[in-house]
Order: structure tokens, then sequence, then C-alpha cells
């Protein structure tokens, strides 16, 4: 079993359902379903809850007693099920209590996959970078392919194709992985295993953590509006949408196809600070020119807000945790930054939205500001 190509097969196959969850989602619930914005923020907000409750406590507790391969045929399983609980359901009720429990297993994929690849680099030294690219290029084609799907077939395909995605994931993942990914730990592995409460007392991390989770959390306005805004706002073509809304997953791939030869050397801190002042430009223009073109030249800097924000949270846990708190540090990385911030400010950016499309985005610079200030004033203390 090759590792690199194990691992960028698996970010692949992942990334590809993650193009139809995080681009279309939203607008499913709305297109072919029936929901309203606001009901749709409530649904999803509380859905990343549900995802950062899966991913802070229920993921790093099933990784002390299962495999990394076990866990993750699991929440394919489990995320599968749930996913077509979907089919017959229309009330606002339903679709909520179905998408708390899809959000316990669906996300809580990215994590495990996440703290596979960290284990092949402190282990074997593979490229991170080289196989996340994998999962970019997978995104790029998943949304574009969807997105001719939905001009063809309507919104109601958005559905069929993620219980398509997940069948044909679940198949893949039955097949062999790396050694290393199999073992099942043991009750001594566990007694040696360190809580996610001792994160907090590694040197650097804590703040780290407060930049990431500032600087993904600013992208829930994206993630949830983005499509709407393009659709109704905009009024751009839905054929076209998909399109635009690759110019972002583009430019990230070619990020992460160069990271690892020009950026292993740089600093956390250095990373992030990038990361910070390209993400409250991007939003900033959104706001101020509501326009398609400016819109899409605003895409180029998702390779900084999100690209770039993600390898630094990697390099660090990597160089600087022990292989045994890469599922903790991960399973918060995904709760923290990736799930609870983006539901705060899933609900925070409805509500701007609907006193006017464009000011979701630019408050979204609440979060990437503080970002810029905490990175000054904390580099040199701590040394990241």
């Amino acid at each position: 079993m090759n590792n690199q190509r194990w691992l960028s097969q698996n970010f692949f196959i992942f990334f590809f359902t993650w193009g139809v969850y995080l681009q279309y989602w939203s607008g499913w619930l709305t297109g072919a379903k029936g929901l309203s914005v606001q009901e749709v923020s409530f649904i999803m907000g509380f859905g990343l809850v549900s995802r950062a409750f899966s991913t802070m406590f229920i993921f790093p507790f099933a990784s002390k007693y299962l495999s990394s391969k076990k866990l993750t045929q699991f929440l394919v399983i489990s995320a599968l099920l749930a996913a077509i609980l979907y089919i017959p359901f229309n009330s606002f009720t339903a679709l909520f209590i179905i998408t708390m429990i899809f959000s316990l297993f669906y996300p809580s994929l990215l994590p495990a996959i996440e703290s596979s690849a960290s284990t092949l680099v402190q282990q074997t030294r593979i490229h991170y970078g080289k196989s996340r690219s994998y999962g970019s290029i997978s995104f790029v084609i998943s949304v574009f392919i969807l997105s001719i799907i939905i001009g063809y077939a309507g919104e109601k395909a958005i559905l069929w194709c993620m219980i398509g995605y997940l069948a044909i994931m679940l198949i893949l993942q039955i097949m062999p992985a790396p050694d290393v990914l199999s073992v099942k730990p043991t009750a001594v592995d566990r007694s040696q295993s360190y809580s996610m409460k001792s994160l907090w007392k590694i040197k650097g991390f804590p703040v780290v953590m407060v930049i990431v989770i500032l600087l993904q959390g600013a992208h829930a306005s994206y993630y949830n509006y983005s499509y709407i805004y393009l659709q109704q706002y905009l009024e751009v073509n839905t054929f076209y949408i998909g399109i635009i809304l690759n110019v972002a997953v583009l430019f990230e791939i070619l990020f992460f196809l160069k990271v690892d030869h020009l950026f292993s050397n740089w600093k956390t801190s250095t990373l992030l600070l990038i990361a910070a002042i390209g993400s409250t430009l991007r939003w900033i223009m959104i706001f101020a020119i509501p326009n398609v073109w400016v819109f899409i030249l605003s895409q180029s800097l998702h390779s900084l807000g999100f690209a770039m924000a993600h390898y630094a949270f990697v390099q660090y846990i990597t160089v600087n945790l022990p292989k045994q708190q890469l599922s903790n540090a991960q399973g918060l990385y995904s709760a923290l930054a990736m799930s609870l911030s983006a539901a705060l400010l899933t609900l925070f950016g409805g509500y701007l939205y609907d006193i006017t499309p464009g000011l979701a985005f630019l408050g979204m610079t609440v979060f990437t500001i503080p970002a810029i200030i905490i990175t000054l004033l904390s580099r040199k203390v701590y040394q990241y």
C-alpha cells in the first residue's frame, strides 16, 4: 500500500461529497424542501452545534477504541443511513431532527481523515499538501458536475448525489489501508493517552487555536449564503454559480500543490497573519462592490483565508504535538474552528443577510480583524 496514494484517494473521495454539502446543502433546503432563508440558517446553525459535539467528544472517544479504518467505515455507514432519512420528509421539524443526526456522523469524516493524514505525515514523512490538493481537485469536480445536474434535473438532485457519493465512498473504504491505520488501540494505549484538556497546557496551542477559530468561523456566510447571494441578489444563472464557486477551490488547489515546497519552513504565526489579512480583504471587497466580477476576483483570496490558515494549523500540530494528541487536536479544531464558531456566525450572518445580503459578508470581519491583532501581539511571546 502506497501511503501517499492512499491518503490522496481518501481526500479525493471525501471532498467529492463535501462539495455537495458545503456549497449546495443550504440551496437544497430552500429550493427542494421549500424552507425560508431564516429556517435554513436555524437548521444549519444548530447542525454545526451537533457537528461540534460529535467532533469534540464522540470522535476522540471512538478513536480510543477503534482503528482509524474502522472508525471511518462506521462514520460513512451512519452518514449514508442518515442521508436516506431525508427522502420522505419536508417539514421544518423533521428536517431539523434529521440534520442533527446527519451532523453527528458525516462531518466527523473530515477530522478522521485529517487525523490519518497527520499520523502518516509524522511516521512516514509523506507530503500533506500534495495529497490534500487531491481533495480540492475533487471538490471542484463535484461542484461542477452537480451544477450541470441541477441545471437539468433541478435542486432535488442534490440529495440523490450525496447519497450516491456516500455509497461509493463506503465501497472504497472497505479496500485495504496503511497498516498503521488498521491497528486497534489497546487498553495500554488508552491508559497512556492524553486528555483533551491537556492540549491547552501546551505553550502556544491555545493562541493558535483561538486564531484558527476566528479565521475558519469567518467563512460561515460564504459557505451558507454565497449560493443564495449569487442566485437571488446578483441574479447569476444557476449553471454558472458552480463555476464561480469553483474559482476559490482552483486557487486552493494551486496553494496545496506548492505549499510543502514554499511554506514548510515558514513560522505558523506568519502564515496565520497572511491568512487573516487575506480573509479581511475578501469580505470587504464583496460588501463594498456587489458585482459578480468582484465576487469572482475575491475568490482568489480563498487560498489565503482558508487554505493557508488550515495548513498553518496542520503544520503546528504535526511538529509540536505527540501522536496521541493528534485526534484530540483535530477533533477540537473541527468542533471549535469548523463548527461552533461557524454556527454562531451562521446565525449572525443570517440576521445580517435579511438587512442587506452584502452585510452578511462584511460581518465576518468581526472575527478576522481580531485574528490579525492577536497574531501580532502573541507571535513573539509564544514563539510559534
